[in-house]
């Protein structure tokens, strides 16, 4: 690889004209020399296009609306670079954040990818929801700073080589593109998320919208990674499912306390205070940097989402077991 090889920073798209600019400033005030910015919008109906246009990157268009697989493989035929960093248009990378990404590519040629994480605070914290989402995913991206056995496809980095041996991004999938070409990724190299490539995300900004998210990726995710037996992240994620269990136990607990009474009021306590250990980093560090009162809001949102994760994994395992040639289709 050359000294700089030119990085083409891949955008998809979709109605994002709120943080499109923030991300591709971004992009140009990066340390990194050697770029291209590329805009796959993928039919957007806000002024993302427009938005795209007066900062001067280059802009593709898709016909149709067909999802984000679509728009990052659009990106990627037009690509010129010896690498693709692909960065989602609700992300505003840190300024170092292409330049470390070369650097270990360049350091570690048989690397299949480079992933980055999030920071612990959204690109624009107007919402309790995105405070929260943003400090749940920073804490649980950092468990890993090292090989992972997913993708973190929101800010990547990988030779354009690599990535027309493994192929495009499934164009057929909408909650699960990451899931499929992580695995298919790792199946040939290794892939590393590192806590040193940055990137401010933001966050979904409502209730029903994050938790319509969680319900979805994981439903559809469960049974695939039941299936590979493998969990997206490391220990901790191993500990939190274990107490989603435990929370959705207390639900169902608190629900037979007609019939049972006092004692299932007691083990629906028992059960929550159990979940709530075994993901006790993630609440720590929101009371720890935000306060009690910011905690005590973050405890409640964030059972809310360990409980959908809980019955969504549930739904999801029954409908693999159940129906196994549809869900794998999801996948493939």
């Amino acid at each position: 690889m050359p000294e700089q090889p030119l990085v083409s920073v891949i955008i998809p798209n979709y109605n994002y004209d709120r943080t499109l600019s923030a991300c591709i400033e971004a992009i140009q005030q990066q340390t990194y020399p050697s770029i291209e910015i590329i805009v796959a919008d993928d039919c957007s109906t806000d002024d993302s296009v427009a938005v795209a246009r007066r900062l001067g990157v280059t802009v593709l268009e898709s016909a149709v609306n067909s999802g984000v697989s679509t728009a990052r493989n659009l990106g990627a035929e037009h690509a010129r670079g010896e690498v693709l960093f692909f960065v989602d248009s609700d992300v505003a990378l840190e300024p170092d954040a292409v330049a470390k990404a070369v650097e270990v590519l360049q350091a570690e040629p048989g690397l299949g990818a480079i992933c980055g994480m999030y920071q612990p605070e959204p690109m624009f914290p107007d919402s309790l929801v995105k405070r929260y989402r943003a400090i749940q995913q920073y804490v649980w991206f950092n468990e890993i700073d090292g090989p992972i056995p997913g993708l973190h496809s929101a800010l990547f980095g990988i030779r354009v080589e690599v990535f027309r041996e493994i192929g495009p991004f499934n164009s057929r999938l909408r909650w699960t593109e990451e899931q499929d070409y992580g695995f298919r990724l790792n199946a040939r190299y290794e892939v590393r998320a590192a806590s040193s490539i940055r990137g401010r995300h933001d966050h979904d900004g409502t209730l029903r919208v994050m938790i319509t998210k969680v319900f979805q990726r994981t439903r559809l995710g469960a049974p695939n990674w039941v299936r590979l037996k493998a969990l997206p992240g490391g220990a901790g994620t191993s500990y939190r499912a274990l107490g989603s269990g435990f929370v959705l136990s207390a639900v169902l607990a608190l629900l037979s306390a007609v019939v049972l009474g006092p004692w299932a009021l007691a083990a629906a306590g028992v059960f929550v205070g159990i979940g709530m250990a075994l993901d006790w980093r993630t609440y720590a560090y929101a009371y720890r940097h935000h306060g009690v009162l910011f905690g005590l809001q973050f405890t409640v949102l964030h059972l809310l989402v360990t409980l959908t994760s809980a019955v969504a994994a549930g739904i999801g395992i029954l409908q693999g077991l159940l129906f196994p040639a549809r869900m794998r289709r999801l996948y493939v």
